[in-house]
């Protein structure tokens, strides 16, 4: 009958109406023994008051600590034991006002308390849900399931968060250290932060509505709530849970964002006796699981003070203040040792700048020994393929001769026609003007000939300009079918843009073009006609132009093509081995690559690639 007028005021009448309603009615249970699982205390017991943080309520923490009061009431004889229910500050005030002899909270505030109460734990909470007492407490960051734009603790970057209150260690403390190890500071990153208090179903309220992105609760608190049926476990999601990455966790029954840390402590005011203490902790180890709870002994909260020591608030708050005196009276041996540290670095710094100095000498002198080798070493590259270009030039010169006899021979049968028609009296303008322009045009052939001979074998250094391939192929087709007597179709194939241009030194690439030239019509020398013929093929490949000189020889074995760009290793009989290595450096200076590879049905590819200089519309 009592417990029916036992409710909670309706509406929004005040904090202050709801906690003298529990208390009225929890006192009219005690009165009628429910809390206390015996008949009303005999005469001259001493009451014990227990302060709990309420974190979901007062009237869930009548509830859920209802079982402690009534096994200490019967396993201590002598004794009241009866609840308070308080906020983390009210606590603090209870505490300082002596009003409470045992303390039950969660472990950050244990912390800051001990700290500033001299609180003493006896016992730390065994929770079934917990995977140990050493690993029972966490925080959950929960948002609402059709936030998709959520998935990540990065992404609450510029978004809203709801919390119980800045000093809340499961209900705030805990996330931020998380997101503090993500590279994420709360206060900086995030749009705002709502504190909304107590009780916790007020953050999962906001969250719910929409007033907040994101919300702290306590590891399991929405998973309680929903078999209450206070809430919808499909309406929510916990960010960034650990079970899913972190084996450690995967059995924790509930959504989990941070690090588990111990669960809740039962602390002992300076208020109780030592010997109540001691009854208290046998009793509290004594409890047996059926009863609701149990509790072991207490658990390690270095974590926890790690974490206040992270964050710098609670107990390590004046960590924050940092002013020169503070830091002579804490620092001093550091300090002492720091200068001691310095002087011994000035002696140190005198004795290695003289050793610099010195080196510094000798360094600069093995650069200008370095910078001698390596101009010694150019010169003998340039000298190299100098004299490869001559070695082509003389591998070619035994046709040399009856290209440039040609256009003399008809040179001298153009000039003797004419003095024949002028003896003979049948010299006509017509017939002047005809062998003077044949002569002309032959001299200008023979000419070319040797221009383009000559400019090839000309020592010069190297000049980087922009290059037009096709007219460069070009050019090193007609000069090397002006030296050979009978030389091999060569057919030259273009798909580059108008405009393409590589920068480079046209007499080296003309060097490349000319050796592969030759190779390939070595390789058909003594093959059918229909089988000497070269083709060159152009073309941008991945924004490189790549150049292909193919012939129809016989080819080389997989064991040569794994030679083949060595030096000194060839397949002629009177080759040196030269040639190829010397087309590699060049294409490789030009900042490209020249490579070999069968050709199909026979025949080998030989292709080098450039950086395209530039592609004009």
């Amino acid at each position: 009958m009592f417990l029916s007028r036992c409710h909670v005021p309706a509406g929004r009448r005040g904090l202050a109406l709801l906690r003298r309603t529990i208390r009225l009615c929890l006192l009219g249970l005690s009165g009628f023994g429910l809390l206390s699982g015996t008949a009303q205390a005999e005469t001259g017991t001493r009451d014990v008051t227990i302060g709990v943080l309420a974190y979901q309520g007062e009237l869930a923490a009548a509830l859920d600590w209802a079982p402690l009061t009534r096994f200490l009431d019967e396993y201590v004889p002598g004794y009241r034991f009866h609840l308070e229910h308080f906020d983390a500050d009210s606590l603090r005030e209870a505490i300082r006002a002596q009003a409470v002899d045992l303390v039950v909270t969660n472990p950050g505030h244990y912390v800051a308390l001990e700290n500033e109460f001299g609180l003493s734990r006896i016992a730390t909470l065994d929770s079934p849900q917990a995977l140990s007492p050493d690993r029972g407490t966490g925080s959950a960051l929960i948002v609402r399931s059709d936030r998709g734009d959520l998935q990540t603790l990065g992404d609450l970057r510029g978004k809203s968060l709801a919390a119980m209150a800045p000093d809340a260690f499961g209900g705030y403390l805990l996330v931020v250290r998380e997101m503090l190890a993500q590279g994420i500071d709360a206060e900086s990153s995030l749009k705002e932060i709502h504190f909304l208090g107590v009780p916790m179903m007020r953050t999962v309220a906001a969250v719910q509505r929409g007033e907040a992105d994101a919300g702290v609760v306590r590891s399991c608190f929405i998973e309680q709530a929903a078999a209450r049926g206070v809430l919808r476990l499909e309406d929510f999601r916990v960010l960034g849970d650990r079970r899913s990455r972190d084996s450690g966790v995967e059995a924790f029954p509930c959504g989990l964002t941070t690090p588990l840390y111990p669960d809740w402590p039962i602390a002992v005011t300076r208020t109780i006796g030592h010997g109540l203490s001691k009854q208290v902790a046998q009793a509290l180890l004594a409890m047996p699981g059926d009863t609701g709870m149990a509790w072991t002994v207490p658990a390690d909260y270095q974590s926890v003070h790690a974490l206040y020591r992270e964050l710098r608030t609670g107990p390590y708050a004046h960590l924050r203040d940092v002013t020169l005196a503070g830091l002579l009276r804490r620092f001093w041996p550091a300090l002492l040792a720091l200068a001691l540290v310095l002087t011994a670095w000035g002696v140190h710094t005198l004795r290695v700048e003289h050793l610099v100095q010195r080196r510094t000498a000798e360094l600069r002198a093995s650069l200008r020994a370095r910078d001698e080798a390596e101009a010694r070493v150019r010169s003998h590259q340039e000298q190299m393929e100098h004299l490869s270009r001559l070695s082509i030039l003389g591998e070619l010169s035994g046709s040399l001769a009856h290209e440039i006899n040609q256009p003399l021979t008809s040179i001298g049968n153009y000039a003797r026609s004419l003095l024949r028609r002028h003896a003979d009296g049948r010299l006509t303008e017509a017939a002047v003007v005809e062998a003077c322009s044949e002569i002309g045009s032959e001299a200008e052939r023979a000419g070319g000939i040797m221009r383009r001979i000559r400019d090839f074998a000309r020592k010069r250094s190297a000049v980087r300009e922009p290059v037009d391939m096709p007219a460069l192929v070009d050019s090193a087709r007609k000069l090397i079918e002006g030296m050979l007597l009978q030389a091999p179709p060569i057919v030259c194939e273009s798909s580059l843009p108008p405009g393409c241009e590589v920068l480079a030194d046209a007499p080296q690439l003309q060097q490349v073009l000319l050796n592969l030239m030759k190779n390939a019509i070595d390789a058909g020398r003594d093959l059918p006609p229909e089988r000497q013929t070269i083709a060159i093929r152009l073309e941008i490949v991945d924004k490189r132009l790549v150049v292909q000189v193919i012939d129809q020889g016989g080819g080389l074995s997989a064991e040569q093509q794994a030679h083949l760009f060595e030096p000194f290793f060839t397949t002629k009989p009177d080759g040196l081995g030269l040639g190829l290595p010397i087309c590699k450096t060049i294409i490789e200076a030009h900042g490209g690559r020249l490579w070999a590879q069968s050709n199909v049905p026979s025949g080998m590819c030989f292709s080098f690639s450039l950086p395209c200089h530039a592609v004009s519309d």
